[in-house]
């Protein structure tokens, strides 16, 4: 297998770990609170990212990555917070929504991050974004009005378009961090946010330790959707670049509606797929826009994002990632 084919492996593997973590959340939230549920998740990342790094520092096979410092602090209380709020918002989100609209909504991260890249940043985008930005909007529209004559919002759905708008807020106040080391990056993500939700929990009494399987559960999958799917990122997009991956990882929310039918087995109504359809031409212009001044700051899909832009050194058709906003489950 070329080098190249097997980046190409990587890429997907990252969406499909990532696409298990809607319906399988749906899943565990049958005895798992919200937000007991999200310190799982992000706990179980940043176990993952350490058993990547001591099974690296055990193999010799280490790279040599710009470490965090004292001056990222405030980059990385920003980060934790905001990676704190935003699975609670859409596990809280996922327990009255689908598990494939909460999938689907994943993608509007994208059009969140590209606006709060120009709002506050000064950022431009070309025409092929800001026409992803309408049609993803759009898609959203869809996705949470319930009922057009009546203008009733699905609560669920509006819960996980905050949660995008907090991973989009995520990744460009993390745009700094981009260059560091994506495993220490994720670790911290990981451990911080993690401990933090667990914190919220207990104090809101909904720690459940009583399931073993289902925190189990929980742990495994973080470790998966949230810590493996970065890591196969990085792999893929060391060799491919950050624009190839990115086409790749955009799978990964329409891999999560996919899995949704197969575990969940949703019913399809016409506006879902009319989002569907909107979600993926939206999703297919984001990702082949060039020249992409955002790019890098788009996670593709659904987070897990500051680390992965830290690696778009293989990407000829991109800015370098320390100057720009960082870039995918996650």
């Amino acid at each position: 297998m070329t080098v190249s084919s097997r980046a190409v492996l990587y890429a997907l593997a990252a969406a499909l770990c990532y696409g298990f973590s809607a319906p399988l959340s749906k899943l565990l939230l049958a005895r798992l609170s919200p937000t007991f549920l999200a310190a799982l998740l992000y706990l179980g990342a940043g176990l993952g990212m350490l058993a990547a790094y001591a099974a690296e520092a055990r193999l010799n096979t280490l790279r040599r990555e710009q470490p965090l410092s004292r001056s990222d602090l405030p980059y990385l209380a920003a980060m934790v917070l905001l990676d704190a709020a935003a699975p609670i918002l859409l596990l809280w989100g996922l327990q009255t929504a689908t598990p494939a609209t909460v999938a689907l909504l994943n993608n509007f991260e994208i059009a969140a991050t590209a606006l709060i890249a120009c709002w506050l940043f000064g950022e431009r985008g070309g025409r092929r974004l800001w026409a992803a930005v309408g049609l993803m909007t759009a898609a959203g529209i869809l996705l949470t009005v319930e009922n057009f004559r009546t203008l009733a919002f699905s609560s669920g759905a509006l819960l996980a378009l905050l949660a995008s708008v907090c991973w989009g807020f995520e990744n460009n106040t993390t745009r700094v961090l981009s260059a560091k080391d994506p495993l220490q990056t994720v670790m911290v993500k990981g451990f911080g946010s993690g401990t933090l939700a667990l914190a919220a929990a207990a104090c809101m009494g909904q720690t459940n330790f009583a399931s073993p399987g289902y925190v189990a559960g929980g742990l495994l999958l973080g470790a998966g959707a949230y810590g493996c799917s970065v890591y196969f990122y990085i792999l893929a997009q060391r060799t491919l670049g950050a624009a190839r991956t990115g086409l790749y990882y955009a799978a990964a929310p329409f891999i999560g509606v996919g899995l949704s039918f197969l575990l969940i087995g949703q019913r399809v109504g016409l506006g879902f797929c009319a989002a569907a359809v909107l979600m993926a031409a939206g999703t297919y212009l984001s990702v082949t826009e060039r020249p992409a001044p955002l790019k890098t700051a788009l996670r593709g899909g659904g987070s897990k994002a500051g680390c992965r832009a830290a690696h778009n050194s293989g990407d000829d058709n991109l800015p370098p990632a320390k100057n720009h906003p960082p870039q995918l489950p996650s």
